[in-house]
């Protein structure tokens, strides 16, 4: 006499094979996804903003005319040396020269009291926390200009950036000005005769650069 299976027995045998299976696979995927998750890199982050944060949706040159440009009682009679540029600082201003002579404009010339007024708003920027064309004593640029003894100019502009992470921070922050409509009429602004880039370097990497332009 030939034996029958049961079938509830079959099913229930064949349904603790596949659970077995199942929770392997679930454990296989589980232990991937933790070698994957341990291996993820922090990815580089990068801003560039042309006007006040207030502001930041109209994008359009900081620049500061001739009328508003006149010299302050508290500007500062001491100029400090300025070293020569900084690698960030010297990529950054080769890369603006170059797309400006890519589009027919008049090469900058370099500014040390430009360099010296960028370099302190980005130290300023990194240190104190905030991103923008005003600093925390709500000293716009013509005013900074001023208490640097940057004064009189015909015209004056900025952009600053902040970017971490990249290989090439100067250069980076050029080609991102570069797409920014703002930055890009400062850059290629050809009433501009002078620029400077000054950079800061925080503790955690993060590069802060500041880039002013003027005609006097």
């Amino acid at each position: 006499m030939k034996s029958k299976l049961n079938p509830s027995m079959t099913i229930t045998h064949f349904g603790r094979r596949l659970f077995f299976a199942f929770s392997v696979v679930l454990v296989s995927l589980g232990f991937c996804w933790s070698l994957q998750a341990q291996n993820i890199q922090p990815r580089p982050v990068a801003r560039v903003i042309s006007e006040p944060s207030a502001t930041a949706g109209l994008v359009r040159p900081r620049r500061v005319k001739v009328e508003d440009s006149a010299p302050a009682e508290t500007a500062a009679d001491i100029k400090a040396p300025v070293a020569d540029p900084t690698p960030i600082e010297r990529r950054a201003f080769e890369q603006t020269n170059l797309a400006r002579a890519e589009n027919g404009l008049a090469t900058l010339t370099w500014d040390p009291e430009l360099c010296r007024m960028a370099r302190a708003h980005s130290e300023l920027m990194a240190e104190e926390g905030f991103f923008s064309h005003k600093n925390p004593d709500g000293l716009q640029l013509k005013d900074r200009a001023r208490m640097s003894g940057i004064a009189p100019f015909r015209v004056i502009g900025e952009n600053i950036a902040y970017n971490k992470g990249y290989d090439d921070p100067g250069g980076f922050a050029v080609e991102k000005w570069m797409t920014s409509s703002g930055h890009r009429a400062n850059i290629l602004y050809a009433g501009f005769q002078s620029a400077a880039i000054g950079s800061f370097v925080a503790a955690d990497g993060s590069v802060y650069l500041t880039q002013i332009f003027i005609a006097r």
